[in-house]
């Protein structure tokens, strides 16, 4: 398995010319705007705490042709460190318009007030359209993430078409594009 590292994403990020709070200054103006109905092909929840290393998963992701939420970008003026009706009625809007949500799993997810959340509301109303990103330190790592993470396909590097791409393991000898799991969901859901 080949999972994304946290190297290669931050990486991706440098490469892309972005770092997470250039982006969100850059992109303030712009999120402060945003209607609610701006739809999103992925929902990446992830873990504030992961922000540089969000950032190059999103220009990877976005290198992949997908439109990404990323909640300090697009939504900067939500306030992510209480969990409150207002900010929960402003990610249920998000995770409505999303085609599939990304779980980036990391160290720092299993203290993340928000993404067991996400999770489950989006897997509630939109079954199939779920995949864990794992993010590990080291190219070969294993991944062990908590329990109820193993319900869902995990995305990895793969070869699919005869190309290196990012893709889901539906399970063993069994893969899609990323945009086919966007657009489709994952085979056997």
């Amino acid at each position: 398995m080949a999972y994304l590292t946290i190297d290669a994403a931050r990486l991706a990020a440098t490469r892309a010319g972005v770092r997470s709070t250039r982006i969100a200054e850059a992109q303030f103006q712009k999120a402060a705007g945003a209607p609610l109905t701006a739809t999103y092909d992925i929902f990446l929840s992830h873990s504030f705490m992961d922000a540089e290393t969000i950032a190059g998963v999103m220009a990877i992701l976005e290198g992949e042709g997908q439109r990404v939420y990323v909640d300090w970008i697009e939504d900067p003026q939500a306030d992510r460190s209480h969990v409150t009706p207002s900010t929960a009625k402003l990610l249920r809007e998000r995770l409505r318009n999303s085609r599939s949500l990304i779980y980036a799993s990391s160290a720092a997810s299993t203290t993340s007030k928000w993404m067991p959340w996400e999770l489950g509301y989006f897997d509630g109303f939109r079954p199939g359209y779920v995949a864990i990103l794992p993010l590990v330190k080291t190219a070969g790592s294993s991944f062990t993430g908590q329990e109820y993470l193993g319900l869902y396909p995990y995305m990895e590097h793969l070869t699919i078409d005869g190309r290196p791409r990012l893709g889901i393991m539906v399970k063993a000898n069994t893969a899609q594009t990323l945009e086919g799991f966007t657009r489709n969901g994952f085979r056997g859901a």
